[in-house]
This record gives structure tokens, sequence and C-alpha cells, in this order.
């Protein structure tokens, strides 16, 4: 079977501009494939096969060809998950978007050389897990301090001004390419409430090219851990390093510090630490030390953090409707065992087969479990006193409950069996 990348350079080479192979509807079925691949919703692979079908592809990729100007993509302002906090991001046009999400997606791989191999993110054949298991097989990881810092605002905070001469050399080799990317970054306006609006936007946090940028923004601060063999991980806008020493560590930070500013952006000092070697650390979610992968503490209370909004909601809609109260409680097991055990999302893979892959302990899965049916508790008994252990662990199975702790050591369990069958053949 031919590669996706072979596919693709040979269509390059046939083609021209990678702007080409958007109307090919060759393209569009290596993509629909590699979506399938990635175990996508039902919903998301049916409207993506309607849209490949049906040519939606087609009019946004002739407007494109005959360079007429790209629709102004939505400022929306959203919540940021478990926290009070607020987020802009931008969004096109249904067929627009999708167009530039396989844009990327070839962007991604045919250019995927000029990373250095401590970038994670967006990229093919790795991704967060793959920076935590490098991480953790660090020599002599657990005599090092860590570093570790967050971008402010990166996606919308990029000076575009800085980053096109980037793009260009990067695209040398593709002038249209450049040419249509260079506009959609220098377009003054959006769409705000639907009034076109001037604004400084960056890179469009939420559009599809902008992992590109991302990624390409920062090459430079990658690649100078790299060449020194310094032990570092990026993922978009997180950063983590390490040093033998607190003086080393330091120098370090203030090396990431002074690149940033160099850059026109900026450290978020409450996302910036540094951790002695007995400590360890946190990176993606995923915690480590002395060994021990579990997930990381924060991860754990923004879950919580969601089960206790959702517990209240429901329960106000059990009073209100004069509900039993095994009704509320089934709405929660179905919410959380589709969040956690299925697939809900336009990525790789579940929350639970995520998270179960790296870790190595069950400490947080038995601290979720715990706070996952002290609500369960609650929402059938409509008690917080000692009342609500009437209902026992054999009921919240009855109602559909999987506990976490369970499915990861039947996952454990599986790993070995299959195993086994490779090494017995």
């Amino acid at each position: 079977m031919i590669s996706l990348s072979v596919f693709y350079f040979a269509l390059i080479c046939m083609e021209g501009s990678l702007l080409r192979l958007l109307g090919e509807p060759a393209s569009w079925e290596k993509f629909y494939g590699f979506k399938r691949d990635l175990v996508c919703p039902k919903a998301f692979l049916k409207e993506l096969r309607r849209f490949i079908d049906g040519g939606g592809f087609v009019p946004s990729v002739r407007a494109i060809e005959a360079g007429e100007r790209f629709p102004l993509p939505r400022k929306s302002v959203i919540s940021k998950q478990s926290s009070k906090k607020k987020r802009v991001v931008y969004t096109y046009p249904y067929a627009e978007n999708i167009v530039l999400k396989l844009l990327t997606h070839l962007l991604l791989r045919k250019y995927d050389g000029v990373f250095s191999e401590n970038l994670y993110s967006f990229r093919p054949g790795r991704n967060a897990k793959d920076a935590v298991r490098k991480l953790c097989a660090i020599s002599g990881g657990q005599r090092l301090w860590s570093y570790k810092v967050d971008i402010s605002n990166y996606f919308n905070s990029v000076p575009v001004g800085r980053l096109l001469p980037e793009l260009r050399e990067t695209l040398a080799d593709d002038p249209e390419l450049y040419s249509f990317l260079a506009a959609l970054l220098s377009e003054k306006e959006v769409l705000e409430k639907g009034n076109p609006v001037i604004e400084e936007k960056g890179i469009m946090a939420g559009t599809p090219v902008s992992a590109f940028y991302a990624n390409l923004y920062l090459k430079d601060l990658d690649r100078f851990f790299y060449e020194r063999r310094i032990p570092y991980a990026r993922y978009s806008d997180d950063i983590i390093l390490f040093a033998p020493s607190r003086e080393e560590a330091a120098a370090y930070a203030a090396f990431v510090r002074e690149f940033l500013a160099g850059k026109g952006l900026a450290v978020n000092p409450d996302k910036e630490s540094f951790s002695l070697p007995e400590e360890g650390w946190t990176f993606l979610g995923f915690s480590y030390r002395e060994g021990v992968v579990d997930i990381a503490a924060a991860t754990v209370e923004k879950l919580k953090k969601k089960m206790r909004r959702k517990t209240r909601a429901l329960a106000r809609w059990r009073d209100r409707n004069e509900l039993e109260g095994e009704r509320a409680a089934k709405a929660f097991i179905r919410i959380f065992n589709r969040k956690l055990l299925e697939n809900g999302a336009d990525n790789e893979l579940t929350w639970s087969l995520w998270f179960f892959s790296v870790i190595n302990t069950d400490a947080s899965l038995k601290i979720i479990d715990a706070y996952a049916q002290e609500c369960i508790r609650f929402l059938v008994s409509g008690k917080r006193t000692k009342a609500r252990f009437g209902v026992r662990y054999e009921n919240m199975k009855e109602l559909g409950y999987r506990s976490l702790v369970h499915e990861y050591y039947a996952y454990e369990k599986g790993k070995k069996e299959e195993t086994a069958l490779r090494e017995g053949d």
C-alpha cells in the first residue's frame, strides 16, 4: 500500500503548489481515511463523507485558485475549561474550515523536516504521550531539576510581521502557497457579532493552520536546546526542560524568557515553575515522580470540577421535575462514561485510553472513581449525610457505572494478552 508521504510527494511533484492538492479527490479520500483511522466520532465522519461526496470543497478551492478574498474569520470569546477565564478563538465558515484542515494536514507532513525532534505538537507520528514517555526515559532524570513554563496567550500574541519572513523562508519552494497564507495572516478584519472589526489577532487560535504557525514560530528555540542535547520538550505553548543544578535551570529559564521577549511573547507567570529532583515534574496532564507516572493533580481537579458542576445541574433538574434520583444518576453516568470511556471528539483516543497507555499507577483513578461515586450517591439519595451510603456499589453498576480502576486493569490485561500473542507468533 502506498504511504501518505509517498502519495503526497508524488502529487506535489506533478502539480507544483500544495494548493493544487486541495482540489484533488484523491487528497480528500486520503484525508478521510486518516480521520477514520483516528477513531473519530461517527457524526464527524458522516458529515465529512457528505462534504466530500457532495463536492463541498469545490467552491472554496476555486475561489482560492482565482485569488478571491477569503471569508473573514468569526471571533468568539469562550470560557476556558474549569475556569472563569476567557479566551478568544476564531473560526472560518464550515466549508473553508474543512479546506484549511486538509491544507494543514498536508503542510504538517510536507514540512515536518524543518522541526527538531524535541517538538511534539501537531506532528505526524508523534503526540503529547510521546513527549511524556521520552521525558520519563531521560538518563539520570531523577537527579535533574526541571523548569516548566507556559507562553501567555501564545497563538493570538504572535506578531504576524515577525512570522511572515520565517514563513516565506520555509515555503520558499511554494510561493503560491506562501502568498495565500500571508494574505490570511495579514487580513486586518474579523467578524465580531456579525460586524467587521479591525484588530491584531496573531495566528488566530481555533483556526486549523495556526497549528503549523505555532510550531514554526519557535522552531529556533527548539533547535537551540536540541543541538546542545539539553533535555527539553515543547508542545505548542507548553515548555519543559531539565538541568543538573538549580543554577543551570535558572540560566536556561532566563534564556527562554529572553528568547520569547525577542519574539514579542511573554511567559505566563502563573504557570512558570522550578521543581527539585525529588519533587518530580508535571507536563501535559501527566505527573512523574521517582518512576511513577500518573495523571497530574491539576487534571484530576479539573475533572472533579466538571463532575461537581454537572451533579448540581442534574440535582436541580431532578428536583424541579420531581424525578426519581436514579434518572439523574443515570444521566450523570451516561455523560461521564461517554466523556471518559468513549470517543467524543475529533481526536486520537478516548480520555481513558490516552492516560491508560502512559500511566503506571491507579492512584489518581481511585480518586476520580471515589468522587464520581459520591456524586452518584447524592443524585440517587438526594442527601449528603450517611444516608447516601444506602446506595451501594452494586446499585451504581446496575445503573451503568463503570469504574476507571477496573477499566484500567482490563486495559493492562488486554495489553499483556496481545503481547503474549505477538511473542507466540
